[in-house]
């Protein structure tokens, strides 16, 4: 699948290409997600005014009091779900300005995204429409319920930090599968949750920084 848009100066495709460069120094090193990360525009997900910084290993202002997670930390998470399990079908909770969700577009038959901000998932919802992702759901709703509906998911990945997983989101991952989520308040760190017959493994990895998860859907 390729999203490529063209641009010249700080989004053009070289500074792209410097992006995975640095990300393979940073030992990213799963060619899916660097490819899918080399063909999304993040540009395009990024006030006018920061685009030329959108490349950057950064985490940047989206309003609504949320952020784009720097191209570092979206590879990592994307890179330890897509480590596990073959991800037919993966549940974001936290879809912000839909980068993250465009990159596992790329790595799973199925991707529903949630996002509790209405008019931050419009905005969304309307990007997105621009890429063409029939494989991409967005919903309007309280990620912490997730969505008991579809599931169970090969894959489940949180952006925004939490305490404890909720138990609703740990019913909905499938037997075999992966949750890569930040936990912690003052101090946290990104974590990886697996189901096996027996019930659940958590791994406790690279220390990070996110806003916080809130319960609940803003409608206006």
């Amino acid at each position: 699948m390729s999203l490529y848009h063209s641009g010249i100066g700080m989004t053009s495709q070289r500074t792209r290409a410097r992006m995975i460069d640095r990300l393979r120094v940073q030992n990213i090193e799963d060619e899916v997600v660097l490819a899918a990360m080399n063909s999304a525009p993040r540009h395009l997900f990024v006030e006018e005014a920061l685009a030329s910084r959108a490349y950057d290993d950064v985490a940047l202002p989206i309003n609504f009091g949320q952020t784009i997670s720097s191209p570092f930390i979206v590879a990592r998470m994307s890179e330890l779900l897509h480590a596990g399990p073959t991800l037919g079908k993966v549940l974001e909770i936290g879809t912000g300005c839909g980068y993250q969700t465009t990159i596992l577009a790329q790595l799973a038959c199925e991707v529903y995204s949630i996002e509790r901000i209405g008019p931050l998932l419009s905005r969304t919802r309307s990007r997105l429409r621009e890429f063409r992702l029939n494989n991409v759901r967005l919903k309007h709703a309280d990620g912490l319920q997730g969505l008991p509906e579809v599931g169970p998911f090969d894959g489940i990945i949180m952006t925004a930090a939490t305490t404890h997983v909720p138990s609703a989101l740990l019913a909905q991952l499938a037997i075999g599968g992966r949750m890569v989520y930040p936990k912690g308040s003052q101090k946290q760190y990104l974590c990886v949750i697996e189901r096996n017959l027996q019930g659940y493994i958590e791994a406790i990895l690279d220390e990070v920084r996110f806003v916080p998860i809130l319960p609940g859907i803003v409608k206006n």
